[in-house]
């Protein structure tokens, strides 16, 4: 099953671009119509602290479980063209896969992998999964309970 995210692009370049052009119009405009005398520090800050929060929030999300590995790669939104500055790319053999986790906080959710490495040892990987649908989190899900499903279907038979 293949998934993704590609269509929020498009909002997340717009939200930006709105962002920026908020900027600009604190800095020349109402600066001199001095239309926030007393609280230009807190209208600063409002736009950097939502900036801040659009950057952390805005990443690709793409899933492929077909074939012998699962691929699951985080990426940047902005530049990814000229810079990969973010990329988190897996691939994990599905007979390693054991378990999965969905953290579902206010603004950010988080999707976590437990894979077991060939020395035994358990390590988990995180992705970033707040612009993904519910409906194609929901199908991500299904695909990875059964793989887990079949994981231990071998283990004991």
């Amino acid at each position: 099953m293949r998934t993704d995210n590609r269509k929020v692009k498009n909002t997340i370049i717009s939200l930006y671009f709105l962002l920026v052009v908020a900027a600009v119009l604190l800095g020349t405009v109402f600066k001199s119509i001095e239309l926030f005398e007393g609280s230009w520090f807190y209208v600063i800050l409002g736009l950097i602290v939502a900036v801040v929060i659009v950057h952390f929030v805005a990443r690709y999300f793409e899933y492929d479980s077909d074939g012998a590995k699962i691929v699951i790669t985080n990426s940047g939104l902005i530049l990814t063209e000229f810079i990969n500055y973010r990329e988190n790319k897996v691939e994990i053999s599905k007979h390693e896969l054991i378990g999965y986790k969905v953290h579902d906080y206010i603004v950010y959710n988080v999707l976590v992998i437990a894979k077991e490495n060939s020395d035994g040892t358990i390590s988990k990987e995180r992705f970033n999964i707040t612009l993904l649908k519910r409906k194609k989190l929901k199908y991500v899900k299904q695909s990875l309970r059964k793989i887990i499903k079949e994981n231990i279907k071998h283990k004991v038979g």
